[in-house]
């Protein structure tokens, strides 16, 4: 069997689906032989698992030049076959036509060479004298007000103009005038207001550029029209016939902005630029930036400008795929059973309950409708029970979150975030399941039975989400500066290159919610420092450059790991680190620092800042758990 393309999907239900098809023989062979002519619903279970897990005269052949940790666990290849995956036995791709080398016999191109970064600076205010003071939980704020920011119309007009400009100076002349750039946004609403925007400034300076727009479906933006837009609207891609892959080619179109839609598998050897304005991480970035590396005649240079992410970042994530693309760790098959324990011990069910929505999937001598009933009629009394206690604990919540008594609120908070936390993980359960049974067989159908029974009961566990809403009908944007940091090459020739990490579950608990008014959020983002904004950026500072040197430090790590937040507070060893870190910035961060190492009231709101408002301390503790796990 051989995959173009070793996309996720095939280590999931279609995976599963295509092997079944291929092992319906030695299915047939197990039913002729039970007695009776009927098999048990365990051996039906043992059979497939047994199957997935074997799939003997299969032959894998997978081709991706961005392997996730799961495609490599599922078609990489252990140095000792015999031997399960681990350390010094980890799969690894059976042979590898690497990056490197493809740059160096001109098969791509680096396009890493001219990489231009941005650092937005803003400040926000409220109007009127009163500062809003509603609660909102921070994460949600803080995401509000970025995207807030993002879709500002000065935000994108001073981002339209630097793409335009730079695009006309560096990027067109390229290709004896027929070079093409790519723009990557966040957002569909992005996506219409920068090309509405984009297609305004060109107009008004009378370039002779034309641009289209990439995004599925259709999406609704009352501040730029009272009808939905979608790619065939009219106000942005005006007179588009056909396929937009076709139309782009032609010559009367230079710039094509694209939301969630080709960055991966679009193919155009002209693109010579890219522009992008939305989070890039890991294999994103890495496939993303790489629509630039098509060879064409003539084409030797290609250019990106980030207004969004952190050049080491991207170098980071190219370096991952440069060599061979290597595992750092494999996925522990114990945590399924880890899975099993806590999710049995919390009595939401028993085995009569899987038992019976079990025996229903796989009854196919019944219609679909019929298996339906029968499955509702399973699987309902569990997701009722469910639910009915979800309810009278978010009732209970409500009814004591103004009072005074701070026991019954306790216990209805954890009530909460103990029935969210087992939804999480029986849908934890299933993504780890479908994927670590095609690699072990694990003899043991009371697992395969959960699998289908926690499938069938996520969908009806429908927990409401406390969602604040964020009022920024007063919010208004004050300070806005775009600051060039430069271009530079990203050489993927130098240093390390970090391995892959492994799959993992994700953490065991329920965050509590986070509150704070909204003025203090935009206090947090304006005030710390003084001096002028277009010299300064201020939360880059403080969230990445000084929380990255303090993460490096294994003394916090211990001390975060054997304290709480408030005692590691007060850690003489975090104020030595922090000024430490600010020495370091110095030159790179100069006024900031100066203001920093001569204020103890700047150094104390900046490890409020960094505690309270990064996950430092959280950050910490987690890395001092992974050093002690690799210790052991």
């Amino acid at each position: 069997m051989i995959a173009d393309e070793a996309h996720s999907s095939q280590t999931g239900d279609a995976a599963l689906k295509l092997r079944k098809v291929l092992s319906a023989a030695e299915l047939a062979e197990l039913a002729e032989l039970a007695d009776g002519g009927e098999v048990s619903m365990d051996d039906v279970l043992a059979a497939e698992m047994s199957n997935r897990a074997g799939s003997a005269g299969i032959t894998y052949v997978a081709f991706t030049a961005t392997p996730k940790a799961k495609t490599l666990e599922l078609f990489g290849r252990r140095p000792n076959p015999d031997e399960p995956a681990g350390p010094g036995n980890l799969p690894a791709p059976f042979h590898v036509y690497s990056m490197r080398q493809a740059i160096e016999e001109e098969f791509i191109l680096d396009v890493l060479q001219n990489y231009t970064s941005y650092k937005l600076a803003f400040q926000l205010a409220q109007e009127g004298q009163s500062l809003s003071s509603e609660e909102v939980e921070r994460n949600a704020a803080l995401k509000k007000l970025m995207g807030w920011v993002k879709l500002h119309p000065h935000n994108i007009a001073r981002k339209v103009e630097i793409v335009v400009e730079h695009f006309r100076q560096f990027v067109w002349p390229l290709l004896d005038g027929k070079a093409k750039a790519m723009v990557v946004v966040g957002s569909r609403k992005e996506a219409v207001r920068w090309k509405l925007a984009i297609d305004k400034y060109i107009n008004e300076k009378g370039y002779p550029l034309g641009t289209l727009v990439a995004f599925s479906g259709e999406v609704s933006d009352a501040e730029s029209g009272p009808d939905g837009f979608s790619e065939r609207s009219q106000s942005l891609n005006p007179g588009l016939k056909g396929d937009i892959r076709e139309a782009f080619k032609g010559e009367g179109y230079q710039i094509l902005l694209v939301a969630n839609k080709f960055q991966t598998g679009f193919d155009q050897p002209l693109l010579c630029g890219m522009y992008v304005d939305r989070r890039l991480d890991g294999i994103q970035a890495v496939q993303t930036l790489s629509r630039l590396n098509r060879c064409h005649p003539g084409k030797d240079t290609t250019y990106v400008v980030d207004f969004v992410n952190e050049p080491d970042d991207i170098l980071a994530a190219f370096k991952t795929y440069y060599a061979t693309a290597e595992l750092a760790v494999a996925t522990d098959p114990n945590l399924i059973l880890n899975l099993k324990t806590k999710l049995d011990a919390q009595g939401h069910y028993d085995e009569f309950e899987i038992d019976r929505v079990v025996k229903v999937l796989l009854d196919d001598n019944r219609s679909d409708k019929v298996r339906q009933s029968q499955l509702m009629a399973a699987i309902e009394p569990v997701a009722q029970r469910l639910m009915t206690l979800y309810k009278e604990a978010r009732l209970a919540y409500r009814q004591t979150e103004d009072s005074n008594d701070g026991d019954t609120l306790k216990r209805a908070k954890d009530e909460l975030a103990a029935l969210t936390l087992f939804r999480s993980d029986i849908s934890t359960y299933g993504r780890f399941y479908t994927f670590l049974s095609q690699i072990f067989d694990y003899a043991n159908t009371g697992l395969e039975k959960r699998a289908m029974f926690y499938k069938a009961l996520l969908p009806l566990l429908e927990f409401e989400r406390e969602i604040n809403t964020v009022d920024l009908s007063k919010v208004v944007l004050t300070h806005h500066h775009l600051r060039d940091l430069g271009t530079r090459k990203l050489d993927l020739k130098q240093g390390d290159s970090p391995a892959i990490p492994g799959m993992d579950p994700g953490g065991g608990g329920v965050q509590d919610k986070n509150k704070v008014e909204l003025a203090e959020i935009i206090a947090k983002l304006n005030e710390l420092f003084n001096g002028e904004l277009g010299d300064n950026d201020k939360l880059p500072y403080v969230c990445s450059v000084i929380r990255g040197k303090l993460l490096e430090s294994a003394t916090l790590s211990q001390q975060a790991a054997a304290n709480s937040k408030q005692q590691f507070s007060n850690s003489p060893d975090l104020n030595k680190a922090l000024l430490d870190a600010i020495i370091g910035a110095f030159d790179a961060h100069q006024l900031m620092s100066t203001q920093a190492l001569n204020s103890e009231a700047v150094r104390e709101g900046m490890i409020d800042i960094l505690l309270n408002h990064t996950n430092l301390y959280e950050d910490l503790r987690d890395q001092n758990r992974h050093a002690m796990g690799r210790c052991r």
